[in-house]
């Protein structure tokens, strides 16, 4: 479970600092061709697949950085239950002992958490509850009128609390956009300030939605904006716009929470969210961190993928590995 976050600082405009485009484009290919290394499994001298077991590890890190996520119109009970249980046991059994792993009671091998819808929360409780995972995956939910975040002030508030009084121990809010693109930035300040005191002691996540933010230099100042009223986490996107998760804006985001670092002594976690299903994704984004952060990042505290589909595709690499062949879809368990 996460630890005491960020407790923010004073509104100040100073802490804004330019985007150097070029710069960000230099680095996205510089960060390209680190991946290269990693795109596929390495062939051999004698044409075969190699199997990596750097890449292997990097997979199983990366499944337990998962924010496991069902944001549908027709969750239910049985939904969440399925996707509570999938994230305590993310891989089939058989595949994690090949790894060197089991579902033991002190097994690392689950995702950080599960994101649901607020008037969810009380099921996944429940269900964690019932299988002995209540302490090792956290509950998050999005609020103040995922995925626009065009609702009353009020109302959002009211949605953090109740989803808090329910059992959340995370929130993922959405930023008000329009605020960001007439450059208002003491009010988003203000609002996000009202939403983290609305938390309480769950973590404040903040999606700043960048696809529809104009510009990097936008995407900048609205992370240090959410950073100083004390999100515990900048996320790139809800996943519904047209542009989510990009190198670039990570690129961008990475340097605004080092900045904050340096300026305040406080780390602040990154979550790419939209666009991250493949494992060539997922890793691209391990090493954007591991080059930008640093390994210390590498931490369900400081780093997630907001994701449904992501898993399969990362569970299935680690089945290729092990097996040295394709799946077939009935081929998966739930352990």
């Amino acid at each position: 479970m996460m630890s005491d976050g960020n407790p923010g600082c004073s509104f100040d405009p100073d802490l804004f600092s330019n985007v150097n485009l070029t710069s960000v484009n230099q680095l996205a290919k510089k960060l390209s061709l680190k991946m290269d290394l990693f795109s596929e499994w390495l062939p051999s001298s004698d044409g075969r697949l190699h199997k990596n077991k750097h890449r292997a590890a990097w997979i199983l890190k990366a499944i337990t950085l998962i924010d496991l996520t069902t944001l549908a119109g027709d969750d239910s009970m049985s939904n969440v239950s399925r996707l509570c249980f999938k994230a305590a046991r993310p891989v089939a059994k058989d595949i994690l002992q090949e790894l060197g792993f089991d579902y033991e009671e002190d097994s690392p091998i689950h995702t950080a958490a599960v994101c649901v819808y607020p008037n969810r929360v009380h099921e996944a409780v429940h269900v964690l509850e019932k299988i002995g995972m209540s302490t090792k995956i956290n509950i998050a939910s999005v609020a103040t009128g995922f995925p626009a975040g065009q609702t009353p002030l009020n109302a959002r508030l009211a949605e953090i609390r109740f989803a808090v009084e329910n059992g959340a121990t995370e929130i993922d809010i959405v930023i008000n956009r329009p605020l960001v693109l007439a450059a208002k930035w003491k009010a988003l300040y203000d609002e996000i300030g009202a939403m983290k005191e609305a938390c309480g002691t769950a973590h404040l996540k903040t999606i700043l939605a960048t696809g529809e933010l104009g510009t990097l230099q936008n995407v900048y100042n609205a992370s240090m904006v959410a950073m100083m009223a004390g999100a515990d986490f900048i996320k790139t996107s809800t996943g519904k716009e047209s542009v989510n998760a990009t190198i670039p804006v990570g690129i961008v985001m990475a340097r605004a929470i080092k900045d904050y670092q340096h300026k305040t002594g406080f780390k602040v976690g990154l979550k790419p969210a939209g666009g991250v299903r493949t494992s060539t994704d997922a890793l691209q984004w391990l090493i954007l961190v591991k080059e930008l952060l640093g390994n210390e990042w590498l931490t369900p505290e400081l780093f997630r993928f907001g994701a449904s589909g992501l898993l399969g595709d990362l569970e299935t690499q680690l089945y290729q590995y092990v097996t040295g062949r394709t799946p077939s879809g009935y081929e998966f368990t739930m352990g």
